[in-house]
């Protein structure tokens, strides 16, 4: 049998999973000064080209972060409000687990 989550869980689940990696995290805080070139992430995390490709593109799929075009280079930077929205919805699963305890059917 298999159980399915609600759409906010899955979505709070995505995120946390690209939150569970040191570069990706390193990555938001380089990007919480603002929009870099990925080729600055490059040097500052004295990584390959793939490796960070990989590590982007699972924060961009989490909704974390967005990138943009400018001739050959690409920039990246935190999407508006994405770290806020993230806080609010671990605040929501924490009321929501509580609510469920205090709910209990058993002693």
């Amino acid at each position: 049998m298999t159980t399915v989550l609600p759409t906010p869980l899955v979505r709070l689940s995505d995120t946390c999973h690209a939150l569970s990696d040191p570069t990706r995290l390193q990555i938001l805080a380089m990007l919480r000064y603002g929009e870099r070139c990925v080729c600055d992430l490059t040097d500052a995390l004295e990584s390959g080209q793939s490796r960070l490709s990989f590590h982007l593109k699972t924060l961009k799929d989490a909704g974390l972060v967005q990138d943009r075009r400018e001739g050959r280079w690409a920039y990246y930077s935190l999407i508006p409000g994405a770290l806020e929205d993230l806080q609010e919805q671990l605040g929501d699963l924490g009321k929501d687990l509580l609510s469920r305890r205090a709910a209990r059917c058993c002693g």
